[in-house]
């Protein structure tokens, strides 16, 4: 059974995928291979620096840098995206392989439905958090500025909308433990459903 586990920018869902790597359920977090591939000696760094000239450097692609060169520009972030989502891809495809016999397994995808990643699971889950939260999770992060944040928000899809496409909601916006009971709570159902 291989699950899409989803939420908007600041919404909790690398606290719940962990809480499903806790609970022995293997992850591959799509966020995670994109640094591999861009970090330092990584599969990509040559590819975006021929496409964006000096946006890298000896640790890999410079976040920094490259962010404002394809943010707010479509064909930019077309070229950039048609780097990363195949080799992205392969390494799901390896992951997949490696745990064939899990009984389920569980991709961290941060761009699930605007990506079209949907497609390729048996269930969704939705990581979600009040706006409250969520605004002050984001606006905490290093660099971050209030006009970044909207346009990271407007460039995903709405939590409501992403709550209404979920089979499973997850609520982050409650203590940890409370969280980790839900994510407990929902492996429970989905093995019931593998029964």
């Amino acid at each position: 059974m291989i699950i899409g586990l989803t939420g908007s920018i600041g919404m909790g869902k690398s606290t719940v995928a962990q809480m499903f790597v806790d609970e022995g359920v293997p992850v591959f977090d799509a966020d995670a291979a994109v640094h591999v591939l861009q970090g330092p000696g990584g599969a990509l760094v040559e590819e975006i620096e021929a496409l964006f000239p000096g946006t890298t450097d000896k640790k890999g692609v410079n976040r920094q840098i490259l962010g404002p060169a394809v943010f707010g520009n479509p064909d930019a972030l077309q070229k950039l995206e048609a780097v990363i989502h195949p080799a992205v891809g392969k390494m799901r495809g390896e992951f997949l392989k490696k745990h064939q016999n899990a009984p389920m397994i569980l991709f961290d995808i941060p761009l699930l439905f605007e990506k079209t990643g949907a497609n390729g699971v048996d269930f969704i889950i939705v990581a979600s958090a009040s706006e409250q939260d969520q605004q002050k999770r984001v606006l905490a992060r290093p660099s971050m500025t209030v006009n970044k944040f909207e346009k990271i928000k407007s460039l995903q899809m709405p939590d409501d909308e992403k709550r209404k496409r979920a089979d499973f909601i997850i609520n982050t916006s409650q203590s940890l433990e409370e969280t980790r009971q839900e994510v407990k709570n929902t492996i429970e159902k989905l093995k019931a459903s593998l029964a």
